[in-house]
């Protein structure tokens, strides 16, 4: 099994990585593989040109960015992670982009992401965490994705780099998100 975990930070080494590596140690302890992904810039957002229906090949036409590499790297794995800091109350807007394009494209190619396991993590300097959660969480939702719970809300405080890791409860709360997100997966897919 493998989890692939997207972060899209502009930070490559800042809060957000740290709690989707605090995920991914939890996961790889039990077994899971995993890969973490540096969401590469630009992503351009979705057309609505609905090219993906008509062509059912599982791609965007869109082919001067990462996406169809991302999507492709989804569609074998048997869990998601999408990380977010929080900009403005929302999720990046490189992060809704991937959201958008990756939904048009694999709902409407048989639903290539249903019953997977997806989990949302996001990390905030101090208030609009919950909003990013949910925009995230979309994903899965839209998508019949499984969402495996925490013990909170799956964000952690830090309002500088590294200082994620002295919210202990947010800390706690992505430990028990892998461990939780693992006994999903074998549940469904081991």
């Amino acid at each position: 099994m493998k989890v692939v975990a997207f972060n899209s930070s502009p930070r490559p080494d800042g809060n957000t990585t740290l709690l989707l590596k605090a995920v991914l140690c939890e996961l790889e302890k039990e077994g899971i593989t995993t890969e973490l992904i540096q969401i590469k810039r630009p992503i351009h957002p979705c057309t609505a040109c609905y090219k993906c229906t008509a062509n059912k090949d599982g791609k965007c036409v869109q082919t001067d960015d990462m996406m169809n590499t991302y999507i492709e790297k989804m569609v074998e794995a048997q869990g998601i992670i999408l990380g977010s800091p929080t900009y403005f109350g929302d999720i990046t807007p490189e992060l809704r982009a991937f959201i958008d394009r990756t939904g048009m494209v694999c709902r409407t190619n048989g639903d290539l992401l249903a019953r997977k396991v997806g989990a949302a993590v996001i990390s905030v300097r101090r208030g609009g965490a919950v909003h990013a959660f949910i925009s995230a969480n979309n994903m899965f939702f839209l998508n019949q994705m499984v969402i495996p719970c925490s013990r909170y809300w799956n964000f952690a405080f830090g309002p500088q780099k590294g200082k994620v890791l002295e919210d202990e409860e947010g800390m706690d709360t992505m430990r028990t998100l892998g461990r939780n997100m693992a006994w999903t997966m074998k549940k469904l897919h081991g």
